[in-house]
C-alpha cells in the first residue's frame, strides 16, 4: 500500500488501486497472481520513482512474517528503510523481527506511523513504543493536526510551517503558516526535536549550547542527516 502511494506521489503511476482491490488490479509491486489474491507481498519488488531532483530506487519487501527470508535478502543491499507502524496498535511482534534484522544488517531507518486517521490513533504513544519495545533514540520530526477523524494535516518542525493535502487523493500539498491555537506546543515540540538530535550529534550540539535560536534549517537537517545514518536515532514522521 506504502509503495503504490509513493508510486502515485511522485507521478509513476496515475491512478491508485488497493492491495486487496475490489476493481481487480491490485497493487503495481504485487505482479504475482497469488499476491493480489491473498492481498500480501511475497515476493520483493524493486522500483524507482523521482522527488524533486531525487531518484529513489524502491524495494517493497514482505511483511508477512513467513516471508521473513525474502526481508532479510532485500536488507542485505538496503542504504535504508521505512518502518511502518500503525498509530492504532503501534509496535507489533512483526515490527521486532524486521527491527532486530534490520539492527543486524545495520539499515539506518525512518519510522512513519500510518493511519492517523483511524480512531485510537496516537502518535506520541507509538513513538514512546519505539524507545520503550526497541531501544531507538525516537525523534519526533513532525506533529499532527488532529487525529482520528478530525485528521487534517501535519506541521513540520524542522521548517515551523502547517501541511495539508487537498484533492481526492491528497495529491495537492499545500502550505500554510501553523494554526495559532498550535504554535505554543509546536514551538515546545521543536525544541524537544532540537535535544534530541543535539543529544547525538557533536556538531548540533555545539550549535545548540551555543545558541539554540540560531540553528539554520539547513544545520537541522544535516544534523539529523548525519545522525540517522549513524544509527543513532529514528527520526519519527505521520501520516494516513
Amino acid at each position: 500500500t506504502l509503495s503504490e502511494r509513493i508510486l502515485f506521489y511522485t507521478g509513476k503511476i496515475h491512478e491508485i488501486h488497493e492491495v486487496r482491490g475490489k476493481d481487480g488490479v491490485g497493487a503495481v509491486m504485487d505482479s504475482m497472481d497469488l499476491e493480489r489474491e491473498k492481498g500480501i507481498t511475497i515476493q520483493s519488488a524493486a522500483t524507482y520513482a523521482m522527488w524533486g531532483d531525487y531518484n529513489i530506487n524502491l524495494i517493497d519487501t514482505p511483511g508477512h512474517v513467513d516471508f521473513t527470508i525474502e526481508v532479510e535478502r532485500a536488507l542485505r543491499v538496503l542504504d535504508g528503510a521505512i518502518l511502518v507502524l500503525c498509530s492504532v496498535s503501534g509496535v507489533q511482534s512483526q515490527s521486532i523481527t524486521v527491527d532486530r534484522q534490520m539492527k543486524r544488517y545495520r539499515v539506518p531507518r525512518i519510522a512513519f506511523v500510518n493511519k492517523m486517521d483511524r480512531s485510537g490513533a496516537n502518535y506520541d504513544r507509538v513513538a514512546g513504543q519505539l524507545k520503550e519495545k526497541l531501544g531507538h533514540h525516537a525523534v519526533k520530526l513532525q506533529y499532527p493536526i488532529g487525529a482520528e477523524d478530525r485528521f487534517q494535516g501535519l506541521v513540520d518542525l524542522i521548517s515551523m510551517k502547517a501541511y495539508y493535502f487537498d484533492g481526492e487523493s491528497g495529491e495537492t500539498v499545500r502550505e500554510e503558516a501553523i494554526p495559532a491555537d498550535m504554535l505554543d506546543e509546536a514551538k515546545l515540540r521543536r525544541e524537544e526535536m532540537l535535544e534530541g538530535v543535539a543529544n547525538v550529534d557533536d556538531e548540533l550540539g555545539e550549535a545548540f549550547l551555543m545558541d539554540a535560536a540560531s540553528i539554520t534549517e539547513e544545520q537541522l537537517r544535516a544534523a539529523i542527516r548525519r545522525a540517522t545514518i549513524a544509527l543513532k536515532m529514528t527520526p519519527v514522521m505521520c501520516g494516513s
